[in-house]
């Protein structure tokens, strides 16, 4: 259930999104086109957009640059969290990941059940943090970052939304970093 609390200011954030991808480029990327316009549409500011081939060093690099920039509070790949051996997305996700959100892949799956059955199985969706920045990974299909943005990250990036979001407790994510 989402509930937005009118009587709040919506607070936009800075989203990249990273497409892991050995044969897509930029005009045929339609995951990322589908992230991109629901950025968009919800008010927030895309910071950046890039393509990575599928490898774990160089999609794990980006995504530690990415979390560096002081202009970027949250990351969203697409491609590469199947079962393949091309898939390496997650790993790459988790060599940076400082904490795992363990429940965003089970709320996807859940979400993802109701649309495409038990193939939800397939998906390797991961979400986390590191050094102060949001980073999820998602399936290289329109449909499923659709879904991702729609049934989650739209609510939980919404500063509105209640009981929580992620967006209140962005500025204490890199608390451990600070001197006391």
């Amino acid at each position: 259930m989402s509930r937005i609390d009118e009587t709040k200011d919506f607070i936009p954030v800075r989203i990249a999104v990273l497409t892991v991808s050995d044969t897509r480029g930029l005009s045929e990327d339609r995951s990322g086109d589908t992230l991109v316009a629901r950025i968009a549409e919800a008010g927030h500011v895309l910071a950046a957009r890039h393509i990575v081939r599928d490898e774990r060093a160089e999609i794990a690099d980006k995504l530690r640059a990415w979390c560096a920039d002081p202009g970027i509070d949250v990351i969203i790949s697409t491609g590469g969290t199947g079962l393949t051996g091309r898939d390496v997305t997650v790993e790459a996700h988790r060599d940076v990941y400082e904490k795992e959100i363990e429940a965003f892949a089970t709320v996807f799956t859940i979400a993802s059940m109701q649309k495409i059955g038990t193939s939800a199985v397939q998906s390797r969706a991961t979400g986390g943090v590191a050094m102060g920045t949001y980073l999820f990974a998602l399936p290289g299909s329109p449909g499923a970052c659709k879904d991702a943005w729609d049934e989650i990250l739209k609510w939980q990036l919404d500063y509105r939304h209640r009981p929580c979001n992620f967006v209140e407790i962005m500025p204490r994510l890199d608390e451990h970093l600070r001197r006391k």
